[in-house]
């Protein structure tokens, strides 16, 4: 019998749904309409497209979506001076940066330079202390998503043991303080790892977040493991034709859905979630900043 397919496209939208319902309570109850400011400095193609499909999404929930878009040789006292505008603004209660950001500017500091309760991407050094001792902050929306399927699917996580691959300050620290958070016994392993097959066969749940297509493979899952594939890799795709490619997760995901008790599949699994999520934490935090009950279930 195979691994039970978690579908992350399924999943956002019943996120989407939830978060949809409380916006218009909060506006048909308090009046309020949550606001996402985006800024998107410079002409990259994926970063476009990223910019529009959170445009699209904030919209469709009700939201109000405010886009700045901003040359490729903008300054970094001018995106500073924009940052500022939005943090002093009441109708703006979430601020993104889409990054990458041009080589004369510096990422920590404009990430910084974000307000903490309005950075909806979880990025800034406070939110990541605030995580990082157990307390109330913005999480990051990919490992924020994560957390949720695995609670969808297990209920409780509380005593299981779970490795994380990958130790970036965008998935892998941050989803190994939301385990430790939810009581797992937590390991986060890398490419110094020693033996890293025999550390990840012992996991109940691998959150593989590597970048590395394929490089998890089937005999390192546990039976019955539940396995998170945040990977999303261009590989070589000759069956479509001469130069086409398709995405891949970090996971060997046929073999390994054979020994998996749950797997997200590459594409349609977590990605979708990453979206839905940001969209959750602006309803955060301007319930937060409104001191209104804070959306249950949508949180950390």
């Amino acid at each position: 019998m195979g691994a039970k397919i978690i579908d992350g496209r399924e999943f956002a939208a019943e996120v989407r749904g939830k978060v949809k319902d409380h916006v218009t309570r909060l506006a048909s109850e308090h009046s309020i309409v949550p606001g996402l400011a985006v800024v998107l400095v410079g002409q990259d193609p994926a970063s476009q497209v990223y910019v529009r499909s959170k445009g699209k999404a904030t919209v469709e929930a009700g939201m109000k979506s405010v886009e700045h878009k901003l040359a490729a040789d903008t300054s970094e006292r001018e995106l500073l001076a924009l940052i500022d505008q939005l943090n002093n603004d009441p109708s703006i209660h979430g601020i993104l940066v889409q990054l990458p950001l041009p080589e004369q500017m510096n990422e920590d500091l404009v990430v910084n330079a974000i307000e903490p309760a309005k950075d909806v991407d979880g990025f800034h050094i406070s939110n990541v202390g605030l995580l990082g001792t157990g307390r109330k902050s913005m999480v990051p929306c990919t490992p924020l998503g994560c957390l949720m399927m695995l609670r969808d699917h297990h209920g409780s996580l509380s005593g299981l043991d779970a490795v994380i691959i990958g130790r970036s300050n965008i998935v892998g620290r941050p989803m190994a303080q939301l385990l430790i958070g939810d009581s797992c016994t937590v390991t986060v392993a890398h490419s110094r790892t020693r033996d890293l097959p025999e550390v990840v066969r012992r996991a109940d749940v691998v959150v593989a977040a590597v970048g590395r297509p394929a490089i998890v493979q089937a005999d390192w899952i546990k039976p019955g493991a539940t396995v998170i594939d945040v990977g999303i890799n261009k590989v070589e795709a000759p069956e479509r034709g001469e130069g086409k490619t398709r995405l891949a997760g970090d996971v060997d995901f046929e073999p390994a859905s054979r020994v998996a008790g749950a797997i997200t599949p590459v594409p349609g699994g977590v990605g979708p979630m990453t979206i839905a999520c940001l969209l959750a934490n602006t309803l955060t935090a301007c319930c937060r900043s409104n001191d209104i009950p804070e959306p249950v279930g949508l949180t950390a």
